[in-house]
């Protein structure tokens, strides 16, 4: 069980904030800034905004919308930094940093509470440094230097304890039986979920109470101790049915259905307590399956990408084992749609979203003004005027947020199509394919992606995946070539199309050696915990237009796709290479060596260079 079980501590190391606030929602939000913009307050650079400005940025915080406490933190910080107030610096810095974490940028998240640690040791602000030594140490487990994480858990743990802080010692023993959990010292994660567990239940906090017994479940699901194992995660069901608490619903049904799967895989013939444990593997399939479709409705219920890829695996796994061989393929099927798609957003699902939402409010809204213009008729001419400036207004206002949520649909659908394409099928209601004779296609693949893949959790690889994807996608931006698409973990661009580029081959080769050295410089900062890359690249002409009437996506076809990936197979790790017809077009730009003739799969012995 070790997938879900991973997901599940990482889930609960980064739902408690480091520096408590109450939550009062928007409310909160909305009371906080009119009170910066009334007169009393606006445009002064005192110590009372500083505190409303960093307000402001914890409740964002608190409702899910990092950006905009970054943005609030920001303004705090420098208020306070020019106006001297030390006292500040420490909270507008952990602000700032546990916005960054609730956004994922753990780098930037863990140097401002390195600064705000700073400031509390040396103003004696003890507890605020033991939540920011709590938060370093859960960015250390998520890097998996879990030495680290645990060196800074035990600071944190002294000082709690030194200022009797009986709400917080728990948090901490419960963090520091995590990162022994995920180095699989099982007997001290069990004895610190234990210690922790303790002290939730003598401040009866409900919410910590489940979220430990959960993890302890987990533990004891690693050590085959399936009867532990169920005893706990059926007890910590319960209790966050009770709390109501989806996510951790999910998880555990999740855990609880990958347990029942392990069992009936059990060959070792040990017999169960019959009370939580069935005789008999079918019977305990038929109980994984059961679980794990609960599970499955949730994950997609609250669209978790991450866990639905788990549980999809599981549950194929189950129905193959049961003989259910067409439901096993469904599932499987299921999995690995789910896992191509962890790194795109369904931004066409949102377009219609939004345009059926536009659609509806003009329809609405016609309504209402029809009903109006029956009314008028019955009015005096002076009743009549007054209603038509009212109409008026309410049309311009109708109006306005109507252009709104077309500019986000408008948006949405350049995140996934060329302007031109966008532009055409807006206008047209499609778009037809066209041929396109100087581009030049960038091909690349990760060498090493199942070795890496191994030296890392699934949360690891898919955050290393996003930031060399993002990265790739800044590149090639920059040197005006379309991305068409990412193919597990090879990436697909070209340069030349919609819009013609006389240097489509010198901008392509210009991306592909910044993506080399980016890689490269990825290796010698992660080593095995990155990838290494191979890149071909190829000139000619392709055909391109969108595939398919549903879930529309732009493509291209032709031999000069095929010849990119040809090259990019035939290349080597760390190397860029390059057609005779690419080298041609660019060899008066960059260095590049002959490499010979090489047989290329179906294409036969193809004249090859090395971009040095």
């Amino acid at each position: 069980m070790d997938a879900m079980k991973r997901l599940f501590v990482l889930f609960l190391f980064f739902c408690q904030p480091a520096y408590a606030q109450p939550k009062a929602g928007k409310a909160l939000i909305d009371s906080l800034i009119n009170e910066i913009n009334s007169d009393s307050h606006k445009g002064k650079e005192d110590a009372v905004n500083v505190v409303i400005l960093r307000r402001i940025s914890g409740a964002y915080y608190d409702v899910d919308d990092p950006q905009k406490g970054i943005e609030y933190g920001k303004q705090a910080l420098s208020l306070a930094e020019k106006l001297g107030l030390k006292n500040e610096l420490g909270p507008a810095n952990n602000e700032l940093g546990n916005n960054y974490c609730a956004k994922g940028d753990y780098p930037a998240a863990f140097e401002c509470w390195l600064k705000a640690l700073k400031i509390y040791e040396e103003t004696g602000h003890k507890k605020d440094a033991s939540f920011v030594l709590e938060n370093i140490g859960r960015i250390f487990v998520v890097q998996g230097n879990l030495k680290d994480a645990l060196g800074y858990y035990d600071k944190a743990l002294a000082i709690s304890e030194e200022i009797r802080d009986s709400a917080e010692i728990p948090h901490i023993l419960g963090a520091i039986g995590g990162a022994y959990d995920a180095q699989k010292d099982f007997p001290k994660a069990l004895e610190y979920y234990n210690k922790a567990l303790e002290k939730h239940r003598k401040n009866n906090d409900k919410d910590e109470i489940a979220n430990t017994i959960g993890n302890i479940g987990g533990v004891y699901g690693e050590q085959n101790d399936y009867i532990h194992a169920l005893e706990s995660l059926f007890l910590a069901l319960r209790l966050n049915e009770e709390l109501q608490d989806k996510m951790s619903i999910l998880i555990n049904l999740g855990n609880i259905g990958e347990c029942y799967l392990n069992i009936a895989k059990d060959s070792t013939g040990r017999i169960y307590n019959d009370v939580l444990i069935p005789k008999g593997s079918n019977a305990n399939l038929q109980k994984a399956i059961e679980y794990l479709d609960k599970s499955i409705a949730l994950s997609k219920e609250t669209a978790n990408l991450s866990l639905l890829e788990s549980l999809t695996k599981d549950l194929s796994e189950a129905e193959e084992l049961s003989g259910n061989y067409k439901t096993a393929l469904e599932n499987y099927k299921l999995f690995v749609t789910v896992k191509d798609s962890v790194f795109n957003i369904d931004n066409n699902v949102k377009i219609t979203n939004l345009e059926t939402k536009r659609e509806l409010a003009l329809k609405d809204k016609q309504i209402e003004i029809d009903k109006i213009k029956k009314q008028n008729e019955r009015v005096y001419y002076l009743s009549g005027i007054i209603v038509l400036f009212f109409i008026v207004g309410f049309a311009f206002r109708a109006n306005k947020r109507l252009g709104k949520e077309k500019r986000r649909s408008d948006d949405l659908l350049l995140n996934i199509l060329p302007a031109e394409v966008a532009d055409e099928l807006k206008n047209t209601g499609g778009a037809v394919a066209k041929n396109f004779d100087n581009v030049t296609v960038l091909f690349t693949d990760f060498v090493n992606f199942t070795k890496a893949s191994e030296m890392m959790s699934p949360e690891q690889l898919i955050d290393e995946l996003h930031t060399c994807f993002k990265t790739f996608d800044d590149i090639t931006a920059k040197y005006n070539i379309e991305k068409i698409k990412t193919i597990g973990d090879a990436y697909l661009a070209v340069a030349g199309l919609p819009m013609a580029d006389a240097k489509h081959a010198e901008h392509v080769v210009c991306a592909a050696i910044e993506i080399n050295e980016f890689i490269a410089a990825r290796r010698r900062q992660l080593g095995d915990k990155t990838f290494e890359i191979r890149i071909g690249v190829h000139s000619g002409s392709v055909v391109a237009g969108i595939v398919g009437i549903k879930k529309f996506a732009y493509d291209i076809w032709g031999d000069t796709v095929n010849t990119a990936a040809r090259m990019q197979q035939t290349s080597d790790p760390g190397k860029i290479n390059i057609s005779q017809t690419t080298y041609d077009m660019v060899n008066s730009k960059f260095m590049c060596v002959y490499r010979g003739e090489i047989d290329a799969k179906n294409k036969g012995m193809m004249k090859m260079y090395f971009v040095e």
